[in-house]
């Protein structure tokens, strides 16, 4: 694809800043990334933080869990305050070490293996099927609103066993919280994040009650396994429990959103991959790694050195914050043969989409159930769809997706 700038890249690793970011950016960040990676592959950011964008550097501290911690109790506090923004962060298993990232990610785990969700298949293909059929209907659709957004919703409403009647605040609530991990933050990004925490924990509070007495199938409803499951010894604290369950409905919600709506979109750029698809549909599991690699949903993680260290040859003082570019790293040469082609064959393909070691992504494999069926089934029912406009980007740089594709049948 052509870059969004012709800057000099020396220049555009020079002045990255992840505070002040462009339009252009936002519209494609590779070429920065790409500056980056061969200029500045270990950027000392204006607040001290470290970024990193090569694949090697990425993985070394994904595999080092220990020396770069997940922890954001102190890295969070003067972002957020005493918020609910705060508890809520600080307390969900994704910014959390062992023991207590352990004890919660065995209880969603045991409710995710490959025997449940391989259960799951057939209600998804009729979710996805009925969402195809209203759009033939209307010969036109938005793929964010009314169909990419749609399916986690309901996936992870059912793992939860939500009532569907009061799924509809869902979305609203994740896109304000996980908003709010931005860089930047404005005022009304933070109240407004705030708001849906609260609002969130309330609600959740009224259905673990609920659930507490009348209880799910453990197997199953993740939400009465962890109400009733033990590590240890140890049940979950009520924080523990509601954050957790926030935890869940978003980080299994907003990504596999990206990874279809991305997915669709990339394959309007790519004709010749469209093409190989539909002529092979059984092409689809590779074309979600691609997928997955090409335009991560995901594009940042974070960690904090514990202890005095260092990233490829460059010290690292004990306490300073490291992002990791998953994006960049998805796009390395040194990874990956001719990295800014979309190829649905590519072999291997070791990306770090759902990130690497202890954290890796509990969920990973649902949502590429969730994204080979989506994906698959919309290119074989409407093998001409083309965009019908101009998509309309999400606007955040962690998390990279449309807020809006429009698209004609």
């Amino acid at each position: 694809m052509p870059p969004a700038t012709a800057s000099d890249p020396s220049t555009l690793a020079r002045d990255f800043d992840l505070r002040h970011l462009s339009p252009a950016f936002y519209a494609d960040p590779y070429p920065v990334y790409h500056a980056l990676r061969t200029h500045e592959p270990i950027r000392r950011m204006p607040d001290g933080s470290l970024f990193l964008t090569r694949f090697r550097d990425v993985q070394a501290v994904y595999r080092d869990p220990k020396t770069f911690s997940s922890d954001k109790t102190v890295e969070f506090k003067p972002k957020y305050g005493d918020s609910p923004l705060y508890a809520h962060h600080t307390t969900s298993l994704v910014f959390n070490d062992p023991p207590r990232h352990t004890r919660v990610r065995k209880l969603i785990a045991g409710a995710l293996t490959a025997r449940a969700i391989a259960a799951m298949e057939p209600g998804l293909v009729r979710l996805v099927d009925g969402l195809l059929d209203a759009a033939a209907e209307r010969g036109r659709i938005d793929l964010i609103g009314e169909f990419a957004s749609a399916i986690p919703v309901e996936i992870i409403g059912n793992l939860l066993d939500v009532p569907h009647a009061e799924r509809e605040p869902l979305r609203d609530w994740s896109l304000a919280i996980l908003g709010a991990l931005e860089p930047s933050l404005t005022d009304t990004q933070l109240e407004r994040g705030n708001r849906a925490v609260n609002e969130f924990v309330a609600y959740l509070r009224d259905l673990v009650a609920r659930r507490r007495r009348e209880p799910g199938d453990p197997q199953h409803d993740v939400l009465t396994r962890l109400i009733q499951g033990e590590e240890g010894g140890e049940q979950l604290s009520e924080m523990e429990l509601l954050q957790n369950c926030i935890f869940i409905l978003n980080a299994g919600h907003e990504t596999t959103t990206n990874l279809i709506g991305n997915g669709l979109v990339t394959l309007t750029d790519w004709p010749e991959a469209r093409g190989a698809l539909l002529a092979e549909p059984s092409l689809i599991e590779s074309a979600v790694e691609e997928c997955l690699r090409f335009e991560s949903s995901n594009q940042l993680g974070n960690r904090m050195a514990t202890v005095d260290t260092e990233i490829g040859g460059v010290a690292v003082a004990r306490g300073t914050p490291v992002t990791l570019c998953i994006g960049a790293a998805n796009r390395d040469p040194e990874q990956f043969t001719e990295p800014d082609r979309f190829d649905i064959r590519r072999t291997p393909n070791r990306h770090l989409a759902f990130g690497f070691g202890i954290h890796q992504c509990a969920g990973l494999s649902l949502a590429r159930l969730e994204a080979r069926i989506a994906i698959g089934r919309f290119v074989q029912r409407f093998p001409d769809y083309r965009l019908d406009g101009e998509p309309t980007r999400g606007g955040r740089v962690r998390f990279r997706g449309f807020a809006a594709v429009p698209v004609e049948l």
